[in-house]
């Protein structure tokens, strides 16, 4: 039982600060006093400006909502480093606008954090290497609030999602977990509709919402959320299409191109031109077009550009060359 009404107040806050509702009776266990003194301590809290909502019922409940101003937030040693090492992600990473107010928010976070905090917090970040890949999409922090707040509270979520083909469908899942990848989220879920798992790029959904209705998490093929989507994306990757021209006769290339890329299209006697459609890695396309005997040159995407720019440099080192310098 937590006698200190200071303590308990304090406790009583994180409890209510997990986005969900809380039962008087199991916020009244959970501290080891009265539903009477739980009544009590949510009026204090009122006081001081945290907005709790109370709801009726047998046993009655109560949950946090969002209010006029944001109070301050109570965070255990565990959460104070979680959010610290994703604000100093999402200081370089690719969501709309948070660049600029992670840094802000992390120069506050880290003023209070203790000594061994900020140790923990610096080592973690620096054993960290981030799994880049795609094309950098942006993901508006509102999508990702929802979902996020969906995961962490057990509820359906319910949003419209775009496929790689442009189909538009509509989702309910329940969400296990977001994952980065560096420069892409992904929303790890079970598809109530498919009956099964499935991966979901964030920056190709829309119109989130959480529906209320909570589920006990099931689980997953594999042991975590980020190996489910590193085997997801062996297993299918997701076609590009690709824009090359190349510097000698279309029958000459034709030649000397796997049948499953197509033919190229003569510009005039000594060039050609290969629009087509692609679901390997890209590196994989880079290290074939440089295997051509001819010169080439890649219109797009710039994902193939730059694979094929950094093949051109590091074969240019291992030849004992100068790498090219690159210009702005």
């Amino acid at each position: 039982m937590t006698t200190d009404t200071p303590a308990r107040l304090l406790q009583l806050l994180s409890l209510l600060q997990t986005p969900r509702e809380w039962p008087g009776g199991e916020l009244a266990g959970r501290l080891g006093v009265s539903r009477r003194t739980v009544r009590r301590d949510i009026d204090r809290l009122r006081e001081l400006g945290y907005p709790v909502q109370a709801t009726k019922g047998s046993d009655g409940g109560y949950r946090l909502v969002a209010g006029k101003a944001m109070p301050p937030l109570v965070l255990d040693d565990e959460e104070a480093v979680a959010i610290a090492v994703g604000l100093r992600a999402g200081a370089g990473h690719a969501v709309e606008g948070v660049d600029e107010a992670s840094v802000r928010a992390l120069a506050k976070l880290e003023q209070v954090l203790p000594s061994r905090l900020r140790h923990r917090v610096s080592t973690l970040q620096a054993a960290t290497t981030p799994l880049t890949s795609g094309d950098g999409a942006t993901v508006a922090p509102e999508t990702l609030t929802v979902m996020a707040s969906a995961v962490a509270g057990q509820e359906r979520l319910r949003f419209a999602y775009r496929a790689g083909d442009g189909t538009e469908t509509r989702r309910l899942t329940e969400p296990y977990r977001l994952v980065s990848t560096g420069r892409r989220w992904y929303l790890v879920a079970y598809d109530l509709d498919r009956a099964d798992w499935r991966t979901f790029r964030v920056d190709r959904v829309s119109d989130p919402f959480a529906t209320g209705a909570r589920f006990a998490p099931r689980e997953l093929p594999t042991g975590s959320a980020a190996e489910y989507l590193r085997q997801s994306m062996y297993r299918r990757q997701e076609a590009y299409e690709f824009d090359v021209t190349f510097a000698a006769p279309a029958e000459f290339v034709a030649a000397r191109l796997p049948r499953w890329m197509g033919s190229p299209e003569a510009v005039d006697e000594l060039s050609c031109r290969l629009r087509a459609t692609s679901e390997g890695p890209m590196e994989w396309l880079a290290v074939r077009l440089a295997l051509l005997d001819c010169e080439f040159t890649v219109h797009e995407p710039t994902e193939l550009v730059e694979h094929v720019r950094e093949l051109g440099t590091r074969l240019t080192r291992a030849a004992g060359g100068q790498a090219p310098v690159r210009g702005g």
